[in-house]
Parts: C-alpha cells; structure tokens; sequence
C-alpha cells in the first residue's frame, strides 16, 4: 500500500481565517456606527424563483 504524502501545517488558512473574521466584525461594526441596519431574512426565502415559474 502506497504511504501517504504527509499535510504541511494550515497555519497560514488559519491565520487568515482569523483576519478574516477580524476584519468581518470591523466592516459589521461601522456598517452600524452609521446608522444602518442588518435586515434578517427567514430561512428558505430568496430573490429567485423557481426556474419554469413567473413573477407576478
């Protein structure tokens, strides 16, 4: 049976998922300072329609 190749360290995808998620927060906090707001939209709702059918 052929060895399998070993995985280098994902140290770098998580550091970069961090920044990410830093910078996520930073860009949702001013997005409130200024005055918006975050519209929560029910589960299974969307801008399409299903392919074949017609808006109204």
């Amino acid at each position: 049976m052929a060895k399998m190749p070993e995985r280098k360290s994902s140290a770098k995808k998580s550091a970069a998922a961090t920044e990410t998620s830093q910078s996520i927060a930073e860009q949702t906090r001013q997005f409130l300072q200024s005055g918006k707001k975050i519209e929560v939209i029910a589960s299974g709702i969307g801008s399409q329609t299903p392919s074949g059918l017609k808006k109204k």
